[in-house]
Parts: C-alpha cells; sequence; structure tokens
C-alpha cells in the first residue's frame, strides 16, 4: 500500500478553521490551536443561539397577542382558551401577525373567542 502524505489534507483543515476565526480577536484569528478553540466555542453558542431564537420568537408572538387581546377586553389565557373552544385553529405567529397587521379579523376572532366560552 502506498505512503499516505497528509499535507494538503491538512492544510484544507487548517485553512477552513482560520477562515472561519476571520475576525476574531489577536492570536483567535492567527494561531490555529487558538483559533480551532474559539471557533468551536462560537459554534456552540450559534447551536444553543438557533434554539433561543425560537424561545425569544414565541415569547414576542404572544405578547402581541396579549395586547391585542386586551384591546379587545379579554386577557391573553381566555382568548387562546376561547379559539380553542371554537375551533379555530391558528398558530400564535399568524395570531401575533394579524394583531399588528389585520385588527379587523383579530377582533372578529376576538368575538368568536367570547362567544365559544360565553363570556
Amino acid at each position: 500500500m502506498p505512503r499516505v502524505k497528509r499535507g494538503t489534507k491538512r492544510r484544507a483543515k487548517r485553512k477552513k478553521i482560520l477562515d472561519r476565526a476571520s475576525g476574531y480577536f489577536l492570536t483567535k484569528s492567527k494561531l490555529y490551536r487558538s483559533a480551532k478553540e474559539a471557533v468551536e466555542r462560537g459554534l456552540k453558542f450559534a447551536y444553543a443561539g438557533r434554539k433561543q431564537r425560537k424561545r425569544q420568537y414565541r415569547s414576542l408572538w404572544i405578547v402581541r397577542i396579549g395586547a391585542a387581546a386586551k384591546l379587545n377586553g379579554m386577557s391573553y389565557n381566555q382568548f387562546i382558551h376561547g379559539l380553542k373552544k371554537a375551533g379555530v385553529e391558528l398558530d400564535r405567529k399568524i395570531l401575533a401577525d394579524l394583531a399588528v397587521k389585520d385588527a379587523a379579523a383579530f377582533a372578529n376572532l376576538a368575538t368568536q373567542a367570547k362567544a365559544a366560552i360565553g363570556a
């Protein structure tokens, strides 16, 4: 079996890490070992951040729905409960979009929710 020299593979692997670390402070963008640690740490934060973004958007939608529900004389809790009882299956993203962009449609949903819970 022929001898394998790893020059090109090693160089490509290190170049990829250093390219990802470009813009990092001092040795973290210049030296391979420091850059590798910094890039791995950054990727870990990026992974966690993608999960946190989903949570943050959901909480933003809930705040927007709650504010619009208050304008229609209901709490967020009553509004969601009424929609579930009325059989309206819209997710929070769509409800928040309606609350911001189409107040009349949201008011219509609020009246449906009120009727469903009998308030």
